[in-house]
């Protein structure tokens, strides 16, 4: 039995979303300990070009939202991004997590085939079918992001590891 588009993108873009959540519950617990303001890693950079902390989510969650409603056919749910605090990152990691497990299995069926066609700033547009479009663009984008909020939280001091990163195995 092949692999459908829904097991290669739902379950992917959920567990690491939880994982998410479980990093931003040992931030919020590393500065209490520590005595600062939480809220502190909102605008936290690795570098000074870098986006910061409450953006590298942000995208995150457009990825996932974005990956499931394009093959799904629809157009994604547009949300301000306009997140300040750990408390509402949660928020919108949650929001992310629902969106996505809110649409069923059957209609991502044959979107490995689809087209997609999604707008990439003002004056350029991605064109793919739906397979290149998880496999090369939204899965690879979606890590990224998430891999910017780990390493900014490690760089925080957060006490954080692999087993955080991967999250529990089945």
């Amino acid at each position: 039995m092949s692999l459908s588009m829904h097991s290669a993108s739902v379950p992917v873009f959920v567990k690491m979303s939880k994982n998410m959540l479980v990093w931003l519950d040992k931030a919020e617990a590393h500065a209490k300990a520590r005595k600062f303001e939480p809220n502190n890693f909102v605008g936290m950079r690795l570098a000074p070009d870098m986006l910061p902390f409450a953006r590298q989510i942000q995208i995150a969650s457009d990825a996932a939202k974005g990956a499931v409603a394009r093959l799904a056919g629809e157009e994604p749910p547009r949300w301000a991004d306009d997140e300040a605090t750990l408390a509402q990152l949660r928020e919108r990691i949650e929001k992310t997590i629902a969106y996505v497990e809110s649409i069923p299995a059957h209609r991502l069926e044959g979107s490995d085939k689809r087209d997609i066609v999604m707008p990439i700033g003002p004056d350029r547009t991605l064109r793919m079918t739906g397979e290149a479009f998880l496999e090369s663009f939204s899965i690879p984008n979606f890590f990224f992001h998430v891999t910017m909020v780990y390493a900014l939280l490690r760089h925080g001091g957060v006490e954080i590891g692999k087993g955080d990163y991967l999250g529990l195995m089945p």
